[in-house]
Formats: structure tokens, sequence, C-alpha cells
């Protein structure tokens, strides 16, 4: 199973493993990492599962589907070079070492 890191907004770190299958959002919902809130259960529908992803890693994922982009809109603070929904990101082996970070708060 892929490790993926999880960083609060206060730097306390969460390194979980996360079955491939699962999103992002999912892994943190299933491990009780504080931070996502995952409002609308991974639809899409919502930001409150908005995070900003290690600059090593951004452009090593998919790219954002114009839903999520829209969504991004609604988020608190996003960068548009760092910030994901991690209801869109699905784990796979090549996730490994992922790490992503909690905005300050989630809208």
């Amino acid at each position: 199973m892929p490790k993926i890191t999880y960083i609060e907004h206060n730097g306390t770190e969460h390194v979980v493993e996360v079955p491939v299958g699962l999103t992002v959002m999912e892994g943190a919902r299933d491990n009780g990492i504080p931070g996502i809130e995952a409002d609308c259960g991974g639809a899409c529908a919502c930001s409150t599962c908005h995070v900003y992803v290690d600059p090593d890693w951004f452009d090593r994922l998919p790219p954002i589907e114009p839903m999520e982009e829209d969504m991004l809109d609604f988020a608190f603070k996003p960068d548009p070079n760092r910030s994901r929904l991690t209801c869109q990101l699905k784990v796979t082996e090549a996730l490994e070492g992922l790490i992503v970070e909690m905005p300050e708060k989630q809208i």
C-alpha cells in the first residue's frame, strides 16, 4: 500500500498507508486525518477536501479535470500551482510518498 503524508496547517504530519483504488480523500477520512472535511463524500461537489500538493508531486498527478477546476474556485486560498481536491486523486502505486498540506480551513 502506498504511504501518503498529510500535513495539517499547524505542521503536524500523518503518514498513512492508503489502499490502491481509494482516493487520497478516502485515505484521510478512513484514518481520521483532521483538516479534510469531505462534506460531499467525494462527489466533487464542494471544496472541503482541498489540499496543497507538494511542488515535487504536482506535475506527477493526473491533470485537473474541468469540474475539479470549477470547484477549486470555491476553496480557501487556492494556489493554481499546488491546489487539488483529494476526492479526485485516485491512489495508485505511483503515489507512494505523496505529500499534501491542508489549508488553514476548508470552506
